[in-house]
């Protein structure tokens, strides 16, 4: 028997875990909690940045709760965020940690970056990159 009694529930569990502790070990952290922030708050930021389409090919390739995550508080006929450049993207994604900042923001949303790219499919990777200007889609890290 599955620890919540259904195993489609531990496995979503499981891989949101995943995701989490790939994103710490990339920026060596040990904290879940601030993995968890860093992880919302750039899909937040990234999903605004998209256009509507676009933001849905992306969910359909997150693991379920990663995906709820991802969709939470969105509002698709709210019009999409305008940055332009990294260092606002950076700064959106950093204004979840206002009273904790990350030492290095720039590396924070690098490894998420990376997280998505290693697994999402590179068509999807592909097609999330050119809906981003030079500077943001420079963030990646097969660009």
């Amino acid at each position: 028997m599955s620890a919540l009694g259904l195993r489609i529930f531990d496995k979503a569990i499981q891989d949101a875990n995943i995701w989490l502790d790939e994103l710490m070990k990339m920026l060596d952290w040990d904290d879940k909690k601030r993995a968890y922030r860093l992880l919302r708050s750039a899909l937040h930021t990234l999903r605004d940045r998209l256009q509507v389409n676009e933001a849905v090919h992306v969910a359909a390739q997150l693991p379920i709760l990663v995906r709820g995550i991802y969709y939470e508080g969105w509002r698709p006929s709210s019009p999409q965020t305008d940055y332009k450049h990294a260092a606002e993207f950076i700064a959106a994604v950093e204004s979840a940690f206002d009273t904790d900042p990350n030492a290095d923001p720039e590396a924070a949303v690098r490894a998420v970056f990376t997280l998505l790219d290693a697994r999402l499919s590179p068509g999807e990777v592909d097609d999330i990159k050119s809906g981003l200007p030079r500077d943001i889609r420079a963030l990646w890290p097969s660009t």
